[in-house]
C-alpha cells in the first residue's frame, strides 16, 4: 500500500463526519424575512404581517410626516382579521376623541383635546414661521398677541401675511383632524383660525383684539415644539 493511499484512509478515520458537515452546510438556505403588507386607513399608514407567532397590524403616521411612533395595534387569526381589528380600534379611538371635544360657543367649533392637537402639530408640515408663530402664541398664554407682535415673532413683514399664515395653519390642522367643516367660524374671522383660537375682548369695536390660542392647543404646542 502506498503512503498516499494510507494517508487518505487515516484522514477518513480521524474525521468521518467531515464531509457530512460540509454537505449539510451547503444545503442550508437563508431564511426569508416575513413580507410586510403596507396600506392606509383614515389618516394612518397600516403595516401588517406575521410577527412572533401571530398576525399583527399596526397603524403609524402616514408619510411624508417626519413623526415617528405607533398609533395603534391589533392582532388576528389571519392577516385580514388583524387589519379588520385594527380598523375597529382606530374607529373607536376617533369616536372617543370626538366625544371629548369641547364646544366653543364663541367660535362655533368643537375644540380638540390636547391629545388630538399634539398629534396634529407633530404630523402636519408647518413652515418655520408658522411654528414660531404658534410657539409665541402659546407662550403668550391667555393674554395673546397683537397682530403686530405675532408678525414680528414669526418674522413676517406685514400683519396681513401673518394672519394669512395663521389661517393656513388652522386649515392644515383641521384637514388632519377631520374636525368638520369650518363654516361656523365667527364673523370677520379668517377661515381656519377658529380651530386655533379666538380674538380677545377689546374696549371698543374699532379695536382688533389679540389672537389667543385655545388652552388645549397652547399646551399641545408647548409639548410639541
Amino acid at each position: 500500500m502506498s503512503t498516499h493511499v494510507a494517508n487518505k484512509r487515516a484522514d477518513a478515520v480521524q474525521d468521518p463526519f467531515k464531509k457530512m458537515h460540509k454537505a449539510k452546510k451547503s444545503a442550508e438556505k437563508p431564511k426569508e424575512a416575513p413580507a410586510i403588507l403596507l396600506g392606509e386607513y383614515s389618516r394612518y399608514q397600516i403595516k401588517s404581517g406575521w410577527l412572533a407567532g401571530t398576525f399583527v397590524a399596526r397603524a403609524f403616521p402616514k408619510p411624508p410626516t417626519t413623526a415617528r411612533g405607533m398609533i395603534a395595534e391589533a392582532t388576528g387569526a389571519t392577516e385580514v382579521a388583524a387589519i379588520s381589528a385594527l380598523h375597529e380600534v382606530i374607529d373607536a379611538r376617533e369616536d372617543r376623541r370626538k366625544g371629548e371635544r369641547r364646544r366653543d360657543t364663541q367660535n362655533g367649533v368643537d375644540v380638540p383635546s390636547v391629545e388630538e392637537y399634539l398629534e396634529a402639530v407633530r404630523q402636519v408640515t408647518l413652515s418655520g414661521p408658522q411654528r414660531a408663530m404658534l410657539t409665541a402664541l402659546s407662550l403668550a398664554d391667555e393674554d395673546g398677541l397683537t397682530d403686530a407682535r405675532m408678525a414680528y415673532a414669526a418674522g413676517y413683514k406685514s400683519e396681513a401675511s401673518a394672519n394669512k399664515s395663521l389661517a393656513a395653519t388652522g386649515l392644515l390642522i383641521a384637514e388632519y383632524l377631520f374636525a368638520g367643516p369650518l363654516d361656523d367660524d365667527a364673523p370677520d374671522t379668517p377661515e381656519g383660525t377658529a380651530l386655533l383660537g379666538f380674538r380677545g375682548i377689546t374696549a371698543s369695536e374699532e379695536d382688533t383684539g389679540n389672537w389667543i390660542l385655545h388652552p388645549e392647543l397652547r399646551q399641545a404646542v408647548r409639548l410639541a415644539l
